[in-house]
């Protein structure tokens, strides 16, 4: 099978979005994944397509829609981008006057998806109540608009995609059983970069035919050590961290040969360290340090001692994520809604959850087309 690129075109200037805006299906294992995508997009399964942060979930729910053949649009929402308040009216809409400020009715995703496919990412940061009403749309293929009595019909397909441990969720009943195999008929599992190494080098050249253009590199290249560094270095930011990679190098390239020390791999060349998915994941001896301490507190009688550990652990996780709060959530094992609820508790978060969700919303209401292509030379 020949190499395919599967890409989102350049966003408007406006627009920042976060995720991989390239999968490049070169390596084998690749383009038999791709081959499972096409036969699942034949068929009306809803899909849930697991992966870490950059692996590219969006970019194969946008080809799972395009090659379906159904002639609606692709609507793509973000499921933590909305405060828990705002996401009944955003996924199911509302009628005029259902809540305060609701001057006029308005459909919701599902109806703006009709005939097409909505795509909800991060499904694991979904609250426990929406999941309920999620279910009950996928059961009865209709929705009932906040503030309404009347169910309105909709023919959508639905992917989701996370990149939290739906299995673990379940057992920790942070999701819905019922939900999760509901949405897991058709599952898809991406590969981190760093197990499929044969689209490395193809990604760097899409990357440097997006961004050379525009500062006079259209033909650069990478030197035999840099192109080295690239095969061997871990990615644990998948392929948006090998855009940035590349674009970085672009910039401070003095004559069109991208070299090692452009690069920037230093700091970040260390394999990802495996997270503990529980506590019981923890090497023992820490879980034993750490007991001899809740012992010793214990025994000071410290007041709010819930309060303060709580604090600690939250405020520590934070900073060693570097305030990101996708990789906090993870390594605390919770979802995203509930950390932000943690952040805001001890004043950690402030004004940047009103940045970050705006920043979230304008990328997820972009207007973005799926792209596919046969790769240069195929």
């Amino acid at each position: 099978m020949a190499a395919h690129l599967l890409a989102l075109p350049e966003p408007p200037p406006a627009a920042a979005p976060q995720r991989a805006k390239a999968l490049y299906c070169h390596d084998p294992r690749s383009l038999e994944l791709l081959a499972h995508i096409e036969r699942l997009a034949r068929s009306d399964a809803t899909v849930l397509v697991t992966g870490e942060t950059g692996t590219g979930k969006e970019l194969v729910a946008r080809h799972i829609h395009r090659t379906s053949g159904r002639g609606g649009p692709f609507v793509a929402i973000n499921c933590g981008a909305f405060s828990e308040s705002l996401i009944d009216a955003e996924l199911f809409g509302h009628e005029a006057g259902a809540y305060t400020g609701a001057a006029g009715a308005r459909a919701g995703w599902f109806e703006a998806a009709n005939g097409g496919t909505l795509f909800l990412d991060e499904i694991g940061d979904l609250p426990l109540m929406h999941q309920v009403k999620l279910l009950r749309v996928l059961q009865e293929r209709q929705v009932v608009r906040l503030g309404a009595r009347r169910p309105v019909p909709v023919d959508v397909r639905l992917i989701a995609a996370t990149n939290v441990d739906l299995h673990a969720a379940v057992d920790a009943r942070r999701f819905r059983a019922d939900l999760f195999y509901r949405l897991s008929v058709a599952p898809v599992a991406l590969p981190p970069l760093r197990e499929r190494r044969g689209d490395i080098l193809p990604l760097t050249q899409h990357f440097i035919g997006v961004y050379g253009p525009k500062l006079g590199l259209a033909h650069a290249v990478f030197s035999p050590a840099a192109r080295e560094a690239l095969l061997a270095h871990a990615w644990p930011g998948n392929i948006r961290e090998l855009e940035n990679a590349v674009h970085f190098a672009l910039l401070v390239s003095r004559d069109g040969v991208l070299q090692l020390g452009d690069l920037q791999l230093t700091r970040r060349s260390r394999p990802p360290q495996p997270e503990p998915a529980s506590p019981a994941a923890a090497p023992p001896d820490a879980r034993q340090r750490l007991g001899a301490l809740f012992d010793e507190l214990l025994g000071e009688h410290t007041a709010s001692l819930f309060q303060a550990v709580e604090e600690t652990l939250v405020r520590r996780a934070y900073e060693a994520c570097n305030n990101n709060q996708v990789h906090t959530a993870q390594r605390l094992g919770v979802t995203r809604n509930t950390l932000r609820t943690l952040l805001k508790r001890h004043g950690l978060l402030l004004d940047r959850l009103t940045s970050e969700l705006h920043e979230q919303a304008s990328a997820y209401r972009s207007d973005k087309t799926f792209v596919a292509a046969p790769a240069p030379g195929t």
